[in-house]
């Protein structure tokens, strides 16, 4: 295991001013975002200038890129078409793991579930792993649904939102048999009230967690996930979750 760093925890920011802080506040390793609204990379991007995308995604100071965070908005066939080419993004440039998001409630499951097999048909294709990402207000916040998903789809990942299963729930969900399936991890500090609170004012089980993760023989990215909020001090927080991270990997 290993902490990295998602570029979303600097969306405001330029891709290049993103990963500059990054840099400074000494993260190793990150993960780049790739949406239509963000700042960073665009999914049209990729598709309409495949090489100055790949260029972009390369232009990290030396920060290693451990994988890429994907929204993409369009629909049908367009949605496969643009997954396609953020595939052949990870294979030019040697990253791994593609995280997507899960359909929203009131998605058909049938339909989800054929989804992500062509998603698996596609990455596998181009040597990449694809991930299904915790979110509330989508299927894959119950982790029962995310079980049979996985169990239906092989070769489908999950990328772990500890928070999500936490927020908006006064009895959290016992997500442990998920753990088998998990690929890539998204940790901030967390209550049921709030999805991000300071680190150490929630109660995320970082230590509880990194234990479980290794007896699974995980070892992918713990990747910080701490979006700008005016009322904390943003760097500190960043900086802060890095170090506690980075001694509870200490063995």
């Amino acid at each position: 295991m290993f902490v990295a760093a998602t570029t979303d925890c600097l969306e405001n920011l330029p891709l290049e001013d993103a990963i500059e802080k990054l840099a400074h506040l000494e993260f190793a390793n990150i993960e780049i975002a790739i949406r239509e609204s963000g700042n960073h990379v665009k999914p049209s991007e990729v598709c309409n200038d495949f090489q100055r995308a790949c260029d972009v995604c390369q232009s990290t100071q030396r920060l290693n890129v451990i994988g890429y965070g994907l929204e993409i908005v369009e629909q049908g066939e367009e949605y496969f078409d643009v997954f396609t080419e953020c595939c052949r993004l990870a294979k030019a440039t040697k990253v791994v793991t593609l995280t997507v998001e899960a359909g929203e409630h009131g998605t058909p499951f049938n339909e989800e579930v054929e989804k992500y097999k062509r998603l698996v048909k596609i990455a596998e294709l181009h040597g990449v792993r694809v991930g299904m990402r915790t979110r509330t207000g989508h299927l894959s916040d119950d982790p029962d649904t995310v079980s049979v998903i996985c169990g239906h789809v092989k070769g489908l990942g999950l990328a772990l939102d500890p928070s999500h299963y936490l927020y908006g729930k006064q009895n959290p969900p016992n997500y442990d048999h998920l753990l088998m399936y998990v690929q890539n991890v998204y940790l901030r500090d967390s209550t049921p009230d709030e999805v991000q609170v300071r680190v150490g004012q929630g109660v995320v089980e970082y230590g509880k967690l990194i234990n479980l993760l290794r007896k699974t023989k995980f070892d992918r990215a713990l990747c910080v996930d701490i979006k700008p909020d005016p009322n904390i001090d943003h760097d500190g927080e960043l900086r802060k979750l890095r170090l506690l991270l980075e001694s509870l990997l200490i063995v």
